[in-house]
C-alpha cells in the first residue's frame, strides 16, 4: 500500500520512509526536483538562478517557506568544497524573504534538518525559514 505524504512517501508494508535518492543516489524521484522543474505545482515566492523557495504545505508558524537549491544535494553530509556556495546563496534567499514577508526586523529562524534523526524528510537539502510568530527554544 502507498500512500502519498507531505512531500514523500510512506511504505506500509516495508515499514520505512521512501526519499527522493534511490538505492544507487540516484534522484529521478525527487519531489523537490519536480518542483524545480516545475513538474509538481508549488506556492513559489522567490527564485533566482540557483536558489527556488516555496510555502510548505504543512506550515509550522504563519509563515513557513523552504528554501532549496535547484541543484540537487541529498544531505548536509554532501555538501563539499565544490558546492558549499549554495549554502551561501541559500541564506541570501532566507534574507530576502524576510524582507519580502516584512520580519527582517522582528525576526525569522532558519533550519536545516539531516536525515532521519535530525528531522529530514526529504533528501533534498532545504532550509526552512519561518516567522510570524514568537518562535520558542528549544525547538524540540
Amino acid at each position: 500500500m502507498l500512500m502519498v505524504g507531505r512531500y514523500h512517501m510512506h511504505f506500509l508494508e516495508e515499514g520505512k520512509w521512501s526519499d527522493c535518492m534511490n538505492e544507487v543516489g540516484e534522484n529521478n524521484d525527487c519531489l523537490f526536483c519536480k518542483i524545480v522543474e516545475k513538474k509538481i505545482p508549488a506556492d513559489i515566492v522567490y527564485e533566482s538562478e540557483d536558489i527556488i523557495a516555496f510555502k510548505d504545505i504543512e506550515p509550522k508558524a504563519p509563515i513557513h517557506c523552504l528554501i532549496i537549491p535547484k541543484k540537487h544535494i541529498s544531505t548536509i553530509n554532501d555538501i563539499d568544497g565544490s558546492n558549499s556556495n549554495i549554502i551561501g546563496l541559500m541564506y541570501e534567499a532566507a534574507a530576502q524573504l524576510a524582507r519580502i514577508f516584512n520580519v527582517d526586523k522582528d525576526g525569522y529562524r532558519v533550519v536545516m534538518n539531516c536525515n532521519s534523526n535530525g528531522g529530514q524528510t526529504v533528501y533534498h537539502i532545504h532550509l526552512h525559514f519561518l516567522a510570524g510568530r514568537q518562535l520558542s527554544w528549544p525547538p524540540g
